[in-house]
């Protein structure tokens, strides 16, 4: 590529004009740079309307100059966005992770500006998505201008991440260290418990979905004796490394994309973007596809393992909200656990330690007011905590909420027995 088609950010920014809609590419392709240079031009902008799924890294938009010019829209909650999503200048999308390039495809939400991070482009002129092709496919394919941060360290991966530089209205080349995270440390007994659990529930054959976190990693590392597994999932993470190395997932017996590991963004550290890089093994595609449940269906034996932030002794599992706070977002958890329930064998299982780390209970009578219900009560089937394993599918309520107390900490049963006799006996 010549070195005159690129620009500097600042000068790349300013495409972006007053009252735009931005959208910022998410997880490990979190375009710091030129988010750091749109937020230095804080003075000049007005009502620009920010969009993105997890953003990871320094891109802090609490502060009281960017507060006065951006507002962040966000469509899944995180770390760098959840006090501005949860204050007057920003706010939260309730939405299927699967539907979300729906928004940008049907002008729900039109993209003026797509902020992406990609890979320097091949002799053909290709750039690649990388890590991250989600829901940054639909935005590049529909936004009216595209800028993009290309980076060397950024790997070329295979499926539907590709974009010719001749989609690119603004190119700006800077290496920088892709965000890592290491979700495979050092974890507690409670969490190796939950990774055990779970793990037992997973047949030969399987087709997995792992959520985010420590939970997913855990029941990895205790997989290592299964046979024949596949791998459709909205992320993974290093963990699945040393499964495929070992041919333990080796994506045989799948009906949807048999031989390849299918995931639409991926989150770890150095290790798996290296492992990723030109490996024609994985495809990285578009949400909307990974995550339908039409697709997920065909699948053999899918089992989908997603946690939880409380759930109630009828089965509603609230994953994304702390009361009303917003903590995340409804992800891709009813996509996979709808999905695993319509394959044939499929487990849809939500795993989460019975208490929080200060010692309040996660298994509760009545979900916190204003808590988002994320997966209903009619969708629930396998619950694990580090207590046991219950399937909830075809149990009346009282039978649930029985079910349920038998996972909960000791700690909290009798506060749990107490609410079961108030709801249920006194009447």
């Amino acid at each position: 590529m010549n070195e005159a088609t690129y620009i500097s950010a600042a000068e790349a920014v300013k495409l972006v004009q007053s009252g735009d809609r931005v959208f910022i590419h998410g997880s490990a392709a979190t375009p710091i740079h030129l988010v750091e240079a749109l937020q230095a031009r804080w003075e000049d902008l007005h009502d620009v309307e920010l969009i993105s799924i997890t953003t990871l890294g320094d891109v802090n938009f609490d502060r009281p100059e960017h507060r006065a010019s951006f507002f962040f829209n966000s469509l899944f909650v995180s770390a760098t966005t959840r006090n501005v999503a949860n204050s007057k200048d920003g706010d939260y999308v309730p939405i299927f992770l699967s539907q979300i390039p729906a928004l940008f495809r049907r002008q729900v939400l039109p993209v003026t500006v797509a902020m992406i991070q990609v890979s320097p482009p091949d002799s053909h002129g290709y750039c690649s998505l990388g890590t991250s092709v989600d829901i940054a496919r639909s935005a590049v394919d529909t936004a009216k201008y595209v800028i993009a941060q290309v980076n060397p360290l950024m790997p070329r991966t295979h499926g539907e991440g590709y974009v010719h530089v001749s989609r690119i209205n603004a190119m700006v080349w800077h290496q920088a260290n892709l965000p890592e995270i290491n979700y495979g440390g050092a974890s507690d007994p409670v969490t190796q418990q939950i990774g055990k659990h779970v793990a037992g529930l997973v047949d030969d054959g399987a087709t997995l979905q792992l959520g985010i976190g420590g939970i997913p990693d855990q029941v990895l590392k205790n997989l290592t004796t299964h046979q024949n597994l596949g791998l459709h999932t909205e992320m993974f993470s290093d963990g699945v490394i040393p499964l495929l190395e070992k041919g333990v997932i080796n994506n045989r017996f799948k009906k949807v994309h048999p031989g390849l590991s299918v995931t639409a963004f991926l989150v770890g550290t150095r290790k798996l973007y290296d492992f990723v890089h030109d490996n024609p093994a994985v495809g990285v595609m578009d949400i909307s596809y990974v995550n339908d449940t039409s697709v997920i269906r065909q699948n053999p034996k899918v089992t989908a393992i997603n946690s939880a932030i409380e759930i109630d002794v009828t089965g509603q599992v609230c994953a994304d909200s702390i009361g009303s706070f917003q903590y995340s977002g409804i992800g891709g958890q009813m996509d996979f656990i709808q999905g695993a329930s319509l394959s044939e064998g499929g487990k849809p299982i939500i795993a989460l330690p019975s208490q929080t780390a200060k010692g309040i209970s996660r298994i509760v009578p009545f979900l916190k007011e204003g808590a988002g219900v994320v997966t209903t009560r009619g969708h629930i089937h396998w619950v694990v905590t580090e207590y046991g394993v219950v399937d909830l599918f075809g149990k009346n309520l009282k039978q649930r909420a029985k079910a349920l107390m038998g996972l909960a900490h000791p700690n909290h049963r009798e506060m749990l027995d107490r609410a079961y006799f108030e709801r249920f006996t006194k009447h």
